[in-house]
């Protein structure tokens, strides 16, 4: 079943056996096609809210007439036609409730849009990213406006990854969404000067994309959301918008690094392999040698960041095939000064890990122990990493109960079940 950030009419339907072969063509225009669809309908209506709405009713009137009609060649195109035909149904509403109201298109050729169903060449979720972007949009807002934007994204989904509560996120989004349909902001990439401005909030999205996308392993439970690889590709989009940035190559860089090691954290029995015990021989070479490229190039431009600290540490890690052993030092090093540019949960953590690796206990456990309890509550990797503490700490009934709620907290089974193995042993 696909996941509900694409398409919630797609998990409301239950076709029989015969939409099948309709269900999975719509799973894959929901998990191939869903930001570049949202992008090009944005842009031809000028309303983010209409676009998304219009799609979601697209996706439904596909999965009731595929399974008769049978699918199109063209899957895209038909969702593209059938969303702009729900767009100027919506317009001839609003103008047949109020006649002086304005219609939320930014322009109302009907034919325009109804022969405009054919979904171009040119991509422009880049351009939806950047009118996310847009300083007169809460910079609080900004990734989860993307986040839900390009790829469907739940309030529930952005929140888990956020640290946030869904009312929260939920009442962000409506405001934000409110704010671009009442300024008319232009769809368009910022001009030069203003590009680096908003660079930043399209890199955080990126990232939180990637790791939406984490659990698409080889043989995993999950179906794949193609959401890492997606997210690969925007990063290379930035790179080649603003080659001047330093962070965006970074960014590419850090994302590299990570997926160069994805066939290697399954065994042939799709057993959790942690990182330290992964066999180096299966780290990708090509993106391993493009992400050093990267990053060797950004730190020339002597403007450090958040993603060139991250991918550094990266970096260190995959200098194991060379050397056989992990420079945990510097490892801590790197996360001292990458919390001087965001000091997060999940930077935290991970120096605290570190700490544990370097047999700093004490101060790993004081890093830990400093952590604002509301955020961490329902964090895996948190809990994961305190039950490697107490275990050094020889406390092993809280090491025990850690494990065993950073298990109940993962979605993925392997990981799971590697942590309750991992408190069976103590």
């Amino acid at each position: 079943m696909v996941r509900s950030r694409f398409a919630p009419s797609l998990i409301m339907a239950t076709p029989d056996t015969s939409g099948a072969d309709a269900r999975a063509a719509a799973e894959w225009a929901a998990r191939n096609s869903y930001g570049k669809l949202i992008a090009q309908l944005t842009a031809r209506c000028g309303s983010l809210s209409l676009a998304e709405d219009a799609l979601a009713d697209a996706f439904a009137i596909a999965l009731a007439n595929w399974p008769r009609q049978g699918v199109p060649d063209a899957p895209e195109a038909w969702l593209m036609k059938a969303a702009n035909r729900k767009i100027i149904d919506a317009v001839r509403r609003i103008q047949t409730a109020s006649r002086h109201a304005e219609a939320e298109l930014s322009f109302t050729q009907e034919a325009s849009l109804v022969d405009g169903g054919d979904v171009p060449g040119g991509d422009r979720r880049l351009e939806l990213m950047f009118l996310c972007a847009h300083p007169a949009i809460p910079e609080s807002a900004h990734t989860a406006l993307m986040l839900q934007a390009m790829l469907g994204f739940t309030a529930e989904e952005i929140a888990a990854a956020t640290l946030e509560t869904p009312s929260t996120v939920s009442q962000r989004l409506t405001r934000a969404k409110r704010k671009l349909s009442d300024n008319g902001l232009p769809f368009a990439l910022p001009p030069p000067h203003i590009l680096n401005e908003r660079t930043a909030a399209v890199q955080r999205a990126i990232y939180a994309a990637y790791t939406g996308g984490w659990e698409d392993v080889p043989g995993g439970e999950h179906p794949v959301t193609g959401l890492a690889r997606e997210a690969e590709w925007l990063a290379r989009c930035l790179v080649r918008l603003a080659p001047e940035n330093a962070e965006a190559k970074g960014l590419l860089a850090l994302i590299l690094y990570c997926e160069s090691r994805r066939a290697a954290r399954r065994d042939t029995e799709g057993r959790y392999i942690p990182l330290t015990e992964q066999q180096t021989a299966l780290w990708g070479e090509p993106r391993i040698t493009e992400a050093t490229a990267l990053l060797t190039e950004a730190g020339k431009m002597q403007a450090p960041g958040r993603f060139q600290l991250e991918a550094a540490i990266q970096a260190v890690h995959t200098a194991r095939r060379q050397t056989g052993r992990t420079d945990w030092a510097m490892i801590c090093k790197l996360y001292e000064r990458l919390q001087t540019f965001t000091p997060s949960i999940g930077a935290r953590i991970g120096h605290a890990a570190a700490l544990l690796q370097r047999g700093q206990t004490d101060e790993a456990v004081h890093l830990l122990d400093e952590l604002p309890q509301n955020r961490i509550s329902q964090y895996a990797p948190y809990w994961a990493v305190r039950g490697h503490a107490m275990k050094m700490t020889g406390n092993t009934e809280e090491a025990g109960e850690s494990l065993r709620h950073a298990a109940s907290l993962s979605r993925d089974t392997a990981t799971r079940e590697w942590l309750l193995a991992q408190a069976a042993e103590i």
